[in-house]
């Protein structure tokens, strides 16, 4: 069954107050356990404002740009439906919960990459793997 994120950026709740916080993150965590009880939810979870370490193809590690400079991923969730408009219903229920828009994205599980997973243009994923074990697509 395919998987799809549901994602926000970094600082899309900073026009909420601090006092309607608490409101908001119980709003959010009763879509989660509302997506657990239908089997959907796979994983999730927000993410702190701090600047990342990038970790290179030969294991350096370097500091990442700090958030205020890029746009980040502020938080997330992976579900597993059976169709795209589920994803968007989701969606919405998320951006309803946490008072901001989020994004809907088709999330592609390593083994199962195929040409939908491309895009647009419908070209092949490699299956090799890097010496780091991540999956690259064939340029």
């Amino acid at each position: 069954m395919p998987r799809y994120l549901i994602s926000f950026d970094d600082g899309a709740m900073a026009h909420i107050p601090p006092e309607d916080l608490p409101a908001v993150g119980e709003a959010a965590r009763a879509v989660a356990r509302d997506a657990r009880a239908a089997g959907a939810w796979i994983f999730g979870g927000g993410l702190l404002r701090q600047q990342a370490a990038i970790v290179g193809t030969d294991g350096s590690v370097t500091q990442g740009l700090l958030p205020e400079t890029k746009a980040v991923l502020g938080g997330f969730s992976i579900l597993e439906l059976a169709t795209r408009d589920e994803a968007l219903h989701w969606a919405g229920r998320f951006a309803a919960a946490c008072r901001c828009a989020g994004r809907a994205r088709d999330h592609v599980r390593p083994g199962l990459l195929t040409a939908r997973a491309a895009g647009p243009r419908r070209r092949r994923i490699s299956r090799r793997r890097s010496s780091a074990g991540c999956s690259r697509a064939a340029r």
